[in-house]
């Protein structure tokens, strides 16, 4: 018999699942990430997680509401402490997408920067936090939503995880032609607007590389590429 719903996300249903991980698993909290994001500050080691069945203001890229419902959906945050230069910060982006694809499965689609599609809905989505210290990125801290996920969702929570770990040790190049082939933005024209300001760019994605930007070719035949942390918006022209 599966865990009762209510329970599918405690530590005691978690811990046989994620072994020795770093777990935080809490019943209520503001949002996983502002939580994941303090314990990194703090010292949290690479892996760490932290789940909660009920999030009070959960966010994605750029601060965007997310809406997680409780019983329902997986939202969770995990720290990564990766060997990653400051330039690449955004290829984050292109390991977690990659995972999420691959555990989303056969149709699954990536929308750059942030989320995967299946059949015309979105069905996973991520959120990243970077902090940069001397040596390129001290820490990220990942934020996640799987909002269609039915309890018991510790198997879930796994295999998102798994699947991290195995982009993160693969070559970046076959990532990045793994990314390729399942990114349905590649080839459409786009237009996106930047942060923190009214700029604004429109072009058609040619491709992605390795530091997470999509590189857009403009109309006068200028290639641009634009780095998913940069991302207020981003739709089709």
């Amino acid at each position: 018999m599966g865990v009762a719903s209510a329970d599918d996300l405690t530590a005691e249903a978690l811990e046989p699942l994620l072994g020795d991980r770093a777990l935080q698993s809490l019943p209520v909290v503001l949002s996983t990430a502002s939580s994941a994001a303090q314990w990194a500050g703090a010292g949290a080691p690479d892996g760490a997680v932290v789940v909660a069945d009920y999030q009070i203001a959960p966010r994605g890229r750029a601060g965007r509401p997310w809406k997680v419902t409780p019983g329902q959906g997986l939202g969770f945050a995990l720290v990564m402490r990766p060997q990653l230069e400051a330039a690449r910060e955004g290829y984050l982006y292109t390991i977690v997408m990659t995972a999420l694809a691959d555990v989303c499965g056969r149709g699954a689609a990536i929308e750059w920067p942030d989320e995967i599609h299946r059949a015309g809905a979105m069905v996973a989505a991520a959120g990243i936090e970077i902090r940069l210290g001397a040596r390129g990125v001290k820490w990220g801290v990942v934020n996640f939503l799987l909002p269609d996920a039915a309890p018991p969702r510790g198997e879930l929570l796994q295999s998102v995880l798994q699947a991290v770990d195995a982009r993160r040790s693969a070559p970046a190049d076959a990532v990045l032609e793994d990314y390729g082939r399942a990114c349905s933005t590649i080839g459409r024209r786009l237009r996106a607007r930047l942060l923190g300001g009214t700029a604004r760019l429109e072009g058609t994605a040619l491709e992605t590389i390795d530091d997470g930007s999509l590189v857009l070719e403009t109309e006068a035949g200028r290639r641009v590429p634009v780095r998913p942390q940069d991302i207020s918006h981003i739709g089709d022209a």
